[in-house]
């Protein structure tokens, strides 16, 4: 089974993937005028413009939904990771691809806004929906559906046991302690809705981020007469012209990439959810939010222990022909342990208690970000509310995946994960070139109100848009106010 899944992951998560997801990414970067640099006083703006609903989150509320699925154990272990097999170069690419992912986050975020429902007494929104109402084609949406929850059901188990092994080597914690506390506050959380996920991640996920980068800063700036050899070896082995990695630059671009893309989920359809939920006037301003969010997972986040690591040299470089061309922790596996080695160096003693909270906060707000998106694809299953026991069997199945991961290895959860992720994002990135359109006359419509000198209001049947049901009885509602 192990052997089938790993092949089928081999195909979904081919260079294919990596080079569609770059090339969407320039695509839409040039369609929109690079609106990651044009627009980036505007994002830092909207992250505190208006406020929830009864209906609705904030946009800083949702952007933190999202920014807690996109930042995770990856960030931590994915990082040091891509250094190990592609070399200080990989760091270079990894920004590159995050910068070029902000104009396919926003993309995806804007259509959720546009054909967002509002369902149960709440806003729903996301791939399934835009593809069912946009492209009208139920059979896509339903077929997103089905593999995002496969997805969301089998990735908890991940999350759950790096916070267990993490707090087990750290503090000797049992895992079953552990797996027993996490599903105890994750229900309390997840039977709340998405307003209770909306408090608690504006809440804790700007604190571990700002708490980790704090770290990163401190180590920086403690090795600060490094931090311009290391900022040139970076760059120089991105394009091999640093002697030592050259040989490996192809492995430097796969990696980077890679890695980008699998931390910031730029156009992967996991932060279109969250999006959608959020309470604006105009889809481009939630657009533009989530846009932001691809930053600060990787530009802040990834690079932040990227530079642990690296200005501290508790890094090895395979060789792919065999051997080390760096090896600075003999023995050392790749992963968390080379962060933890970063922070022990400059703190002893208090590395491998750092990392180890660090991966409790991030792998459990990754929990709650994928108890929301299959709790949003379970509900659009469930759109006419013949299926009850849907969203409650989600619930049920997901806590206890939780529990599981903890407690046993999370080698076949993985990669089953991966292969519906993989499929998500195949599925999402072929939609939204296919709905590309009406993003980028939001965009549009959005600029020419600020011109004006407006607070920009959307109307989709002024722009050709149809099906946008949610904002045309928006408008109709208004302009019978207005009378």
């Amino acid at each position: 089974m192990a052997q089938i899944v790993d092949a089928l992951n081999g195909l979904v998560w081919s260079k294919a993937l990596i080079y569609l997801c770059l090339g969407v990414g320039l695509y839409f970067s040039f369609a929109m005028r690079f609106l990651q640099v044009r627009h980036i006083k505007e994002m830092v703006k909207l992250l505190m413009d208006g406020g929830d609903s009864e209906k609705g989150i904030s946009s800083f509320q949702a952007l933190a939904v999202s920014v807690s699925g996109r930042v995770g154990t990856g960030n931590i272990a994915g990082v040091a990771t891509a250094i190990a097999l592609g070399g200080p170069g990989a760091v270079f690419w990894m920004w590159a691809i995050a910068f070029l992912g902000a104009g396919s986050a926003y993309v995806e975020s804007a259509l959720a806004q546009i054909y967002k429902i509002e369902q149960d007494g709440e806003y729903r929104g996301g791939p399934a929906y835009y593809f069912e109402r946009g492209l009208g084609m139920k059979w896509y949406g339903i077929t997103f559906a089905i593999a995002t929850i496969i997805a969301m059901l089998l990735l908890p188990g991940v999350q759950s046991n790096s916070i267990a092994a993490g707090l087990d080597n750290a503090f000797g914690v049992s895992p079953a302690i552990t797996g027993g506390g996490l599903v105890v506050v994750l229900a309390i959380i997840v039977f709340g809705g998405v307003k209770r996920i909306g408090k608690v991640a504006e809440i804790v996920v700007p604190f571990m981020a700002v708490a980790y980068i704090l770290v990163a800063l401190i180590i920086v700036f403690m090795n600060i007469s490094e931090l311009p050899r290391v900022f040139m070896l970076i760059v120089r082995s991105a394009f091999a012209a640093d002697a030592a990695f050259g040989g490996i630059i192809g492995m430097a671009i796969t990696w980077g990439v890679k890695r980008g893309i699998y931390s910031n989920e730029a156009g992967q359809g996991t932060g279109p959810q969250a999006a959608a939920a959020a309470e604006v006037s105009h889809p481009a301003k939630q657009g533009l939010v989530q846009a932001f969010s691809v930053y600060i997972d990787t530009l802040f986040v990834c690079s932040a222990t990227a530079f642990m690591i690296l200005i501290t040299g508790t890094y090895n470089v395979e060789n792919p022909a065999g051997g080390y061309i760096v090896e600075n922790m003999p023995g050392v596996a790749i992963g968390p342990a080379y962060t933890q080695a970063a922070v022990e160096s400059m703190f002893p003693g208090f590395g491998s208690a750092f990392v180890a909270i660090s991966l409790l906060f991030f792998a459990f707000t990754t929990l709650m970000a994928y108890y929301y998106i299959g709790e949003t694809n379970a509900a659009y299953l469930n759109v006419k509310g013949d299926k009850p026991w849907l969203l409650t069997g989600f619930r049920v199945l997901l806590l206890g995946a939780t529990f599981y991961g903890a407690v046993k290895t999370a080698g076949l959860a993985w990669g089953l994960g991966d292969l519906g992720v993989g499929i998500m994002a195949w599925l999402n990135i072929v939609g939204i070139i296919m709905l590309r359109k009406p993003a980028f006359a939001s965009l549009k419509d959005y600029e020419e109100q600020k011109a004006a000198g407006k607070d920009p209001v959307f109307d989709p049947k002024k722009l050709g848009i149809e099906n946008a049901t949610f904002w045309e009885k928006r408008v109709a509602k208004a302009k019978k106010l207005d009378k």
